[in-house]
């Protein structure tokens, strides 16, 4: 198998198969890592792909998202990052890594194999969460080596990507930064904040207030753990960010347009952004470069895509629009002889 080659398999989605990407050994020491890429069965090549990027404590599992991008003419595929969900192996701290530069090997992987499989395909990036910082990072490095279309990247959307710390300013300040960066050296999975009995969670399972099924061993109600070693990458990750980046492609952004307090009470998180701050969000915005469109969605969820269904219809229906507006763009950028 060449590195633009997958061995697809049956996944444990029905009518979806899974393709296992080898990376080698982990520089964290937590042995051999693997990424996992995933996509519906039967599908033909296309002119415009997508590639999806979940967040911290999360994995592919929204069949739904794929569907739309499927009707708005997209072949999906998603990635399971390493560590996380179907990637995860015995011995590993789910989601840990020190570095999240070192993401880029399975993204490019997967854009690769993307690009293999659909000929003259122009790829879009999804990224939700921690996700779209990833993504948003690694675009930035891509158009700084010059290689965003070489490798086939046209546009970015973001789902309530992660932009800054949630919570009291003093968690934000250089002397806390400095303090987590000294722990992260030594004790970089010790933990810095624990599960919950909850919170976030219970508004998405079907089996609690949710309308989602989703395996709870890979995206547990509570959360994973967090690490001084996985926060301090996400903080080094953020001052990047925040000293400006130029993701090189139209990119759309989608929030909640409020957030609301993480609790045990499901019923008062079914409406809002229980998990990040969204003035974070509209204030970090214009980092991520230029031909950015940000919308804020009415009382949606902080995965606007798992929203209750009125804010879950209409993020879909500007999901839509933008992406209209992004074929148009690609069509308008080609050249003559391309368009025939």
């Amino acid at each position: 198998m060449t590195a633009a080659q997958a061995e697809w398999a049956d996944d444990v989605l029905p009518g979806y198969q899974q393709a296992s990407l080898a990376l080698g050994p982990d520089p964290d020491g937590e042995g051999d890592l693997f990424a996992t890429l995933v996509r519906p069965a039967g599908g033909a090549p296309a002119a415009h792909t997508v590639l999806a990027v979940h967040g911290f404590t999360d994995y592919f599992f929204n069949t739904e998202l794929a569907d739309h991008f499927a009707a708005a003419g997209f072949r999906f595929y998603a990635l399971d990052q390493h560590k996380c969900g179907r990637s995860w192996r015995d011995g590993q701290t789910p989601h840990f890594t020190t570095d999240l530069a070192r993401y880029d090997r399975e993204l490019e992987q997967a854009v690769a194999i993307i690009a293999a499989e659909n000929p003259g395909t122009k790829i879009l990036v999804y990224g939700h969460s921690a996700g779209g910082l990833i993504v948003s990072l690694w675009l930035n490095r891509v158009r700084r080596r010059n290689a965003t279309a070489a490798l086939s990247l046209a546009g970015l959307v973001l789902n309530s990507p992660w932009l800054d710390l949630h919570g009291p300013a003093i968690l934000r300040t250089l002397l806390t930064s400095t303090a987590i960066g000294a722990m992260s050296r030594v004790r970089k999975t010790r933990v810095v904040r624990g599960t919950t009995k909850g919170g976030y969670g219970l508004t998405l399972h079907r089996d609690y207030d949710g309308e989602f099924d989703y395996n709870l061993q890979w995206k547990p109600l509570g959360g994973f753990p967090v690490t001084f070693g996985w926060i301090h990458a996400i903080r080094r990750g953020h001052a990047t960010l925040h000293r400006g980046l130029d993701v090189g492609v139209p990119n759309l952004i989608l929030r909640s347009d409020h957030s609301v307090t993480e609790s045990a009470d499901a019923s008062a998180m079914q409406r809002g952004d229980a998990v990040l701050d969204v003035t974070q969000i509209a204030r970090w915005a214009g980092c991520i470069g230029n031909r950015t469109t940000v919308v804020p969605i009415r009382d949606a969820k902080h995965d606007v895509f798992l929203s209750l269904t009125e804010p879950r219809v209409q993020s879909y229906r500007d999901l839509s629009s933008w992406l209209d507006f992004y074929r148009a763009h690609l069509e308008s950028a080609a050249p003559a002889a391309d368009r025939g």
